[in-house]
C-alpha cells in the first residue's frame, strides 16, 4: 500500500504535476502513515512568516523585473564600452562585466541573455571575435552575477538554513560571494585573451566625452549597487530595508526619471515577479514540510552514516557533492534545487566540518554552471532560441568556458579562503 501511494505520486510527477504538489503529497502521505496530524504541513508553511529576510525576496525580484523592462542593458553596455573598450580584449571584458552587472541587478540568468544578447553578440563578432567564441561567451556570461548581491539564490539558501536553526547571516553570504564571482570573471577574461592571442582584435579608443556622457546617462542605475552594498555593509540597513529602498528607488527612476516603464510594463513586472516569488514560496513551504518528514524519519542521520561508512575524507565528499550539484543544475531550476537539496546537504556537510557559508557558495556556484551544462542547461536553450542557433552548436561553443569555470569552482571548493576571507 505504501509503495503504491509513492509510486502513484512518482507517476503524477512524471506527467507534470507541479513540484510543490509532489513534495506536499510525499510529506502528507509520510505523516499519515506515521499517524501524525497533517496540521504539521500548515505549521511548516506558516513558519515562513517568522523570517524577516523573506520580505527581501519579492522586493528584490520586483526591482529586477522592472530593470529588465527598461533599457538598463543598453546603458550598461554603453558605459562599459566607453570606459573599458580600449583595454586588450576590451569588448570581451565589456560583455563579461555587463552580463555580471545586469544579472546582479535583475537576478535572472536567462533574462540577461534575452536582454543583452542582441547587443553583445553582434558587438563581439563585429570586433573580430570568432563567432563560436562570441556565442559561448554570451551564453556562459548570462549567469555570472548570481553570486553578487542582492543574490536571491544566496538569500534563499540563508532562509532555508535559518529555518533549520543553522545560524547563517545573509550579509556573510553576500561577502562570501564577492571573491568567487570576481575570480570567475577574471578566469573567463584570461581564457578569452589566450584564446584570441593570435587574432587582431579591434579596440575602442578612450574618449573622455563619451565616457562622461555614458556615465551621466547611466548615473541613476549605477547607484543601485551603491545603495544595496553601502546600506547593508555599513550597518545602516538590514536586508529587508535595503530591498524595500531598492524596489522604491528603481520604481521611481524607471517610471519618473527615465520614463521607460509605462503602466502596462509596470503591471507586467509586478505580475511576473510575484508569480516567480509565489512559486518559490510554495516550493519552499512544501520543501520544509518534506524536510520535517525526512528529519522525523532520521534520513539525514541515515545518509551520514551511509556516507560516513564509505567516505571519511571531507575532500572526497566535496568532490561528490560538486558532481551531484552539477547534475542537478542541468535538470532543476536553481531555486527548486536549493529548497530540496540544501536541507539534506547542510547537516551532512556540517558533520564533515564544512562551514555552512562556504557550502552556500559551493552550492550556488555549481548551480550557476548548471545553467549551461548539457544536456538540458536552461541557458543553452534560451541562447539557442535567442540567437537562432542549433543546440549542438551551443554545446560546442560553451564547453571551453564550462571547463574554465569548473576549474574555478574546484578552487573555491577546496580553498575556503576565497569564500571566507572577507567573512572571517
Amino acid at each position: 500500500m505504501n509503495l503504491t501511494l509513492y509510486f502513484g505520486i512518482a507517476v503524477l510527477a512524471l506527467l507534470g504535476m507541479p513540484l510543490f504538489l509532489v513534495l506536499l503529497s510525499i510529506a502528507g502521505v509520510g505523516f499519515s502513515l506515521a499517524d501524525l496530524d497533517l496540521i504539521i504541513i500548515g505549521i511548516e508553511l506558516y513558519r515562513l512568516t517568522d523570517s524577516t529576510v523573506l520580505v527581501a525576496l519579492p522586493l528584490f525580484a520586483f526591482a529586477g523585473y522592472l530593470l529588465s523592462e527598461a533599457n538598463t542593458g543598453q546603458r550598461v553596455v554603453r558605459v562599459s564600452r566607453a570606459i573599458m573598450g580600449w583595454l586588450p580584449g576590451g569588448m570581451m571584458l565589456i560583455a563579461l562585466l555587463a552580463c555580471a552587472f545586469f544579472t546582479m541587478l535583475t537576478g535572472g540568468s536567462g533574462v540577461t541573455i534575452i536582454a543583452l544578447g542582441a547587443l553583445l553578440y553582434p558587438a563581439l563578432t563585429s570586433s573580430q571575435y570568432d563567432d563560436r567564441f562570441s556565442l559561448g561567451l554570451v551564453t556562459t556570461s548570462g549567469s555570472l552575477g548570481i553570486l553578487l548581491p542582492p543574490a536571491i539564490p544566496l538569500i534563499l539558501f540563508g532562509i532555508v538554513a535559518q529555518q533549520m536553526d543553522i545560524a547563517i547571516d545573509i550579509i556573510d553570504l553576500f561577502l562570501a560571494g564577492l571573491m568567487p564571482a570576481l575570480l570567475m570573471i577574471l578566469a573567463l577574461y584570461g581564457y578569452g585573451l589566450w584564446a584570441n592571442r593570435r587574432q587582431p582584435i579591434e579596440l575602442t579608443p578612450f574618449e573622455l566625452r563619451e565616457a562622461l556622457s555614458a556615465l551621466k546617462e547611466s548615473f541613476w542605475e549605477l547607484l543601485i549597487p551603491v545603495i544595496i552594498l553601502g546600506g547593508i555593509f555599513s550597518g545602516l540597513l538590514v536586508i529587508s530595508e535595503a530591498a524595500a529602498i531598492t524596489a522604491l528607488y528603481v520604481l521611481i527612476i524607471e517610471t519618473l526619471v527615465y520614463r521607460e516603464v509605462g503602466f502596462k510594463a509596470l503591471v507586467r513586472a509586478m505580475r511576473e515577479s510575484m508569480i516567480m516569488v509565489g512559486g518559490i514560496l510554495l516550493i519552499l513551504g512544501a520543501a520544509l514540510a518534506f524536510t520535517n518528514l525526512l528529519i522525523d524519519a532520521g534520513i539525514p542521520t541515515l545518509l551520514f552514516n551511509l556516507i560516513g561508512d564509505r567516505i571519511e575524507n571531507p575532500l572526497l565528499f566535496l568532490l561528490l557533492l560538486n558532481i551531484l550539484l552539477l547534475i542537478l543544475g542541468a535538470f532543476l531550476d536553481i531555486f527548486a534545487a536549493i529548497v530540496i537539496m540544501a536541507p539534506l546537504v547542510l547537516p551532512l556537510a556540517m558533520q564533515f566540518g564544512i562551514d555552512p557559508v562556504h557550502l552556500a557558495i559551493i552550492f550556488v556556484a555549481n548551480m550557476q554552471i548548471g545553467y549551461f551544462t548539457p544536456p538540458v542547461g536552461m541557458n543553452l536553450f534560451i541562447a539557442s532560441y535567442r540567437f537562432k542557433k542549433p543546440i549542438m552548436e551551443l554545446y560546442r561553443a560553451t564547453w571551453p568556458f564550462l571547463i574554465v569555470l569548473l576549474g574555478v569552482v574546484l578552487l573555491v571548493t577546496y580553498i575556503p579562503w576565497f569564500s571566507l576571507a572577507l567573512v572571517r
